[in-house]
């Protein structure tokens, strides 16, 4: 495990740079995003139809996309489980990267 991994980050500013090296496969980031958009797309669901059952969902899918990208594409540790309130700010910093182009999608 890299020394990274065990690094205790200051602020999610100084996370977010390892946060990205984390994400450099490309099939990855996809995963993430379409994961993070379908956790929006339950909780809109849930919201207009008051399907709370539905909210079960939310983590299976979020966390299930984004580690499919990390076991078999990235290779690496999801950044979860040292880091999992910076992790969770990263992923939706990261759509928003990507829905704005400043990260390749």
């Amino acid at each position: 495990m890299s020394s990274a991994a065990q690094k205790e980050f200051n602020s999610f500013k100084e996370f977010y740079p390892y946060y990205l090296k984390e994400h450099r496969n490309r099939t990855s980031r996809r995963l993430h995003v379409v994961g993070t958009l379908l956790v929006v797309a339950i909780v809109l669901y849930v919201l207009f139809t008051g399907a709370w059952v539905w909210l079960w969902a939310v983590p299976v899918v979020g966390y299930g996309f984004a580690w499919v990208g990390h076991f078999f594409f990235e290779k690496n540790k999801p950044a979860t489980f040292k880091h999992p309130l910076y992790s969770l700010m990263g992923d939706w910093v990261m759509l928003k990267d990507v829905l704005t182009g400043r990260l390749p999608w």
